[in-house]
């Protein structure tokens, strides 16, 4: 493989920090069993206050479109500031903004505008989360246990997906949607009572930078010398804004009009949920030599649950389709996050994590906003059978770069760089990453 941008080796990191290794599993456990409710509940909320499916995308837009235009900034400052105190800023802001959003909904009739206002302030909390997040989760674990520390966190993090998604359908379906925001609020507050406890102490010290722009612009050069990182990142910026029209947008309105309400769909990103804990339990064990060439393969199955609700597939039909992309995803997901680890040095994780995450999630306000358009104009059934078709065209096309087949697992500390990651996607994007 060639890198334009190739540093020398640097010297092995200490041993990992098992209590922030502890400590991030648990707070991702937490927040991963209020947002995945707290998804659903949000755009049955725009629907019982009388919205349509475009205004549940813009809703979903509107908490898309202040990640993408802080994330840089939020990976600056996470690469500048003590990335624990950046975590736990991050959640007070989700914590307010969430439980205003609650409060709302259980007073009745919110408007629109108001909404999107405060889903906007919780995009913008993970603007500056994602970035510290996945950097301080690569520096708790050594090189030689990455691949299996990062399957398990991801395993018990998607664990967690398994019991929000499910609760949150139940209790739609059973009360109102408010009180599933307010438990979202409740989880931000928690785990950002634990990440505050969270050791930084092994992390070096950061030399002082030409400033915001200059750690930008070498975050960018880091970022664009290699060709396996831009590549992945240009795909998933399709990928990911073709998912999260079917599933934010698409995917309620379908569990409305054809599966019987909140309750199904819930069961369906379950499903999802239990095929990333599969998957986690796979790459515990699998490590496979070429990293990024395993991982783009099971891309692929991501344009099924698109495909399943176009049909659309019962129940239990879309359950099956949800958790082989679930599993597929985490194969990805894992791979992904050891080829980072391995390749990217510690000091430029947050700014490089962050121009991944923009790139993955820029194109998302655009394609939640359009999906009621583009539905109204050819029908929802063909715009889900597009989601589905780009997912396929772009994870092609990104197999013809080299670096993308050839990037190996380096297997020995002397070869694995000292440079130590979702979530996902909120899903929260669409995808997840991390909680």
């Amino acid at each position: 493989m060639t890198d334009a941008a190739d540093p020398a080796p640097l010297p092995d990191r200490p041993a990992p920090a098992g209590r922030n290794y502890r400590l991030l599993t648990a707070a991702a456990i937490i927040t991963g069993l209020g947002t995945h409710g707290a998804l659903i509940a949000a755009a049955f909320a725009v629907l019982q206050a009388g919205g349509d499916g475009g205004d549940v995308g813009l809703v979903a837009a509107a908490r898309t479109a202040p990640l993408v235009l802080f994330l840089l900034i939020g990976g600056a400052i996470a690469d500048r500031l003590p990335r624990h105190r950046v975590m736990v800023a991050a959640n007070a802001l989700n914590f307010l903004s969430q439980g205003a959003f609650a409060w709302l909904v259980l007073a009745g009739a919110p408007q629109l505008w108001q909404m999107m206002l405060l889903t906007a302030l919780c995009g913008t909390g993970q603007a500056f989360f994602n970035p510290a997040a996945e950097g301080m989760l690569m520096s708790s674990v050594s090189g030689e246990q990455a691949g299996r520390a990062f399957a398990l966190f991801r395993m018990s993090m998607q664990g967690a997906a398994i019991g929000g998604a499910a609760l949150g359908g139940a209790m739609i379906a059973a009360m109102d949607p408010g009180w599933v925001l307010a438990v979202d609020a409740a989880a931000f507050a928690v785990a950002g009572a634990l990440r505050a406890f969270l050791d930084v102490s092994h992390i070096p010290s950061r030399e002082p930078g030409g400033g915001l722009l200059a750690d930008l612009r070498e975050g960018w050069q880091e970022f664009t010398g290699r060709p396996w990182l831009w590549a992945i990142v240009a795909q998933f910026s399709v990928v990911v804004a073709a998912v999260g029209a079917a599933e934010a947008v698409y995917g309620p309105l379908v569990a409305r009009d054809e599966l019987g309400g909140a309750r199904p769909w819930g069961l369906a990103l379950a499903a999802f949920g239990v095929g990333t804990v599969a998957g986690g339990l796979l790459m515990v064990r699998w490590k496979p030599r070429r990293l990024l060439l395993a991982g783009t393969l099971c891309v692929f199955p991501l344009a099924l649950p698109s495909a399943g609700l176009a049909v659309p597939l019962p129940v239990t039909g879309l359950c099956a389709v949800m958790f082989v992309s679930g599993a597929a995803i985490e194969v990805f997901g894992v791979s992904w996050m050891t080829a980072m680890h391995q390749e990217i040095p510690e000091e430029k994780l947050s700014r490089v994590s962050a121009y991944d995450w923009f790139g993955s999630v820029a194109m998302v306000p655009v394609a939640t906003a359009l999906a009621g358009p583009v539905e109204s104009v050819v029908g929802r059934s063909a715009a889900l059978w597009g989601c589905a078709g780009l997912v396929v065209l772009v994870t092609g096309a990104v197999l013809f770069v080299p670096d993308v087949r050839n990037l190996t697992r380096r297997t020995s500390s002397t070869e694995v760089r000292a440079v130590i990651p979702p979530v996902s996607a909120d899903a929260e994007g669409a995808v997840g990453r991390l909680g």
